[in-house]
């Protein structure tokens, strides 16, 4: 087998262990699931699954940095030329967020890891730079632009970030909330876009 292939073999095989976990935590919650029911749900044996991870709570934290990374990943320059468009950045961002918070296995682990911040010290400092700084970061990098190039309001481009994604999580938060009880969000699915179009109105020029 040559080196790439063995790469790519390994780099398969960890996919896959996240990918059941994710199921798995979702499912019966972190104590529950054992480094054992991931292997034999992914088809290898418990002893293979430490070739790639060094125990339970490193899975864990990998499974969150996917659900926390920011819904609008890109470089300095592509955000630049995003922010240009003014509300289409908001409403694309928006819409990533949107379909990460109808996302049923990444609702499941949501819910979770809103459980385990109060109990793990290193997944809240995860929390806090992979979800909530990248996020700030982005935003607010896009929010200068457009107050430098006369399309909103000028303010301090941070607290403009802080206010837009505040209101998201908290309809996240709520669809979660309400997902729980089996409740119905149909009154929230458009809540997003109305969120874009209320925000943008105020800032506009």
């Amino acid at each position: 087998m040559s080196e790439i292939t063995h790469v790519q073999k390994k780099t398969g095989t960890k996919q896959k262990i996240l990918k059941a976990a994710s199921i798995l935590f979702s499912e019966y919650g972190f104590k529950a699931t054992s480094v054992r029911k991931i292997a034999s749900e992914v088809g290898i044996r418990e002893s293979a699954l430490y070739n790639h991870f060094q125990n339970k709570e490193e899975i864990f934290l990998s499974v969150a940095k996917e659900i926390f990374t920011t819904p609008f990943s890109q470089n300095e320059s592509d955000i630049k030329e995003s922010a240009l468009k003014g509300k289409a950045f908001l409403q694309k961002f928006t819409m990533q967020y949107k379909l990460l918070t109808f996302d049923k296995n990444n609702e499941n682990m949501f819910r979770l890891l809103m459980i385990e911040l109060f109990q793990n010290k290193e997944l809240r400092e995860q929390f806090m730079n992979e979800f909530h700084n990248e996020n700030i970061k982005v935003l607010s990098e896009a929010f200068f632009m457009m107050m430098q190039n006369s399309l909103i309001r000028s303010a301090d481009p941070m607290m403009v970030a802080y206010e837009f994604l505040s209101t998201l999580f908290y309809i996240r938060l709520q669809i979660t909330l309400l997902r729980f009880d089996g409740s119905s969000t149909t009154n929230l699915s458009t809540q997003f876009e109305k969120h874009v179009e209320f925000f943008w109105e105020s800032i506009k020029i």
